[in-house]
């Protein structure tokens, strides 16, 4: 037999089932496909008037090549914790990297690259990390262009790569790109911090013998110790790297040395 309390407690459930239900018939509404730019409008397109006449955007994440040619590259810094030691491997093996800096980290640790990015290449990695698939064509223009300007301020440099956080595209990434002159760039292989934690010569010997010419390599200056598994062995890397007959190039250097495709089709 069923108690009152049993009772009132089923009807509870039916009831706040009702309401769930009906309330998730209405999430479309609000948090669809159509809708998922927070900021409001399309992440796939638009239909302003205003887009550039190309009407395309290349992304690029491994390069055809027949030459043996690497690109290092490093997002996320600067910061006081790792960038000194990369740009001290580096200057070391006189090897080549291309970082993508996030805008407001440059702006508060500048001084950190001050002189020392001679032979490597500066990309966009946005403002404030912030992820460009959740944001409408403003929002992600904001968050390059305030960081394209710390950049040019504090390097010298004018960034032609940009890098969206986690690798996240939407539409609206894209007509920005595309609007600022910028060509995106992600990754076909990376460290494995967490993977190789308690065998760093695992990650060292998963970097040198896996890697393919052509190959865009992720790695990270800025996070936890983690990072170390990588960053404390990118001298091996490297070395084991030239062993093979690679070379490390920047991101702009590879994208130079690709071969031209033939167009799609029957």
């Amino acid at each position: 037999m069923t108690s009152r309390r049993g009772f009132f407690r089923g009807a509870l459930l039916v009831a706040g089932g009702a309401v769930l239900g009906a309330a998730s018939s209405k999430v479309p509404r609000w948090f669809g496909p159509d809708r998922q730019p927070l900021q409001g409008g399309y992440a796939a397109g638009s239909d302003r008037n205003l887009w550039p006449a190309e009407g395309q955007q290349g992304v690029t994440w491994h390069v055809s090549t027949d030459q043996p040619l690497v690109a290092l590259t490093f997002d996320d810094g600067p910061g006081p914790n790792y960038t000194p030691l990369v740009l001290d491997t580096l200057d070391k093996y006189d090897a080549p990297a291309t970082f993508f800096m996030v805008g407001e980290r440059l702006a508060e640790h500048h001084k950190l690259v001050e002189g020392r990015l001679g032979r490597h290449e500066v990309g966009n990695h946005t403002w404030s990390h912030a992820d460009l698939s959740e944001q409408d064509f403003d929002g992600v223009t904001r968050q390059l262009k305030r960081t394209h300007d710390a950049i040019v301020t504090y390097t010298g440099r004018v960034p032609r790569l940009l890098r969206p956080p986690w690798g996240h595209l939407g539409g609206s990434t894209l007509l920005a790109a595309n609007a600022l002159g910028y060509d995106v760039v992600l990754w076909s292989y990376q460290m494995h911090e967490k993977r190789y934690a308690q065998n760093p010569q695992a990650q060292i010997s998963d970097i040198v013998t896996k890697s393919r010419p052509g190959e865009i390599i992720l790695a990270h200056d800025y996070g936890d110790q983690q990072r170390l598994v990588a960053l404390g062995h990118l001298g091996p890397m490297i070395e084991g790297l030239r062993a093979r007959g690679m070379k490390l190039v920047t991101v702009s250097e590879l994208l130079a040395a690709g071969r031209v495709r033939p167009p799609k089709g029957p």
